[in-house]
């Protein structure tokens, strides 16, 4: 989808702050951080949104989930919230299925 921000991040086409690539994910870090860690993982293959994950994107979204961790783990994080808005009553702005991973401060609950 070459109208979608973040697959066009993803393609190299806009900068951005990497932090992991491979075939299938991408992740970089967020231009409006909320907390001292806030990285975004999105998978290479465009999905709208979480509830637009097909039962062949069961594996890809393991994986993706998988990466936010490990992101935490390498950033030295020992608690750390992973986030998926799905739509904009939820918060969604870019509709491209992505993870928030963010840490390095106390959080509360709920959220917001």
């Amino acid at each position: 989808m070459s109208e979608c921000l973040f697959c066009r991040i993803a393609a190299r086409e806009i900068p951005s702050r990497e932090v992991f690539s491979d075939e299938r994910i991408y992740a970089f870090e967020d231009i409006n951080p909320q907390a001292p860690v806030h990285v975004l993982v999105i998978p290479r293959k465009h999905v709208s949104r979480v509830s637009e994950l097909a039962e062949e994107d069961a594996l890809l979204a393991g994986e993706v989930l998988r990466r936010a961790a490990a992101i935490a783990r390498e950033r030295g994080l020992t608690d750390f919230r992973v986030v998926a808005n799905d739509g904009a009553g939820a918060g969604q702005s870019v509709f491209h299925l992505h993870f928030h991973v963010l840490g390095g401060r106390p959080f509360s609950w709920p959220p917001g």
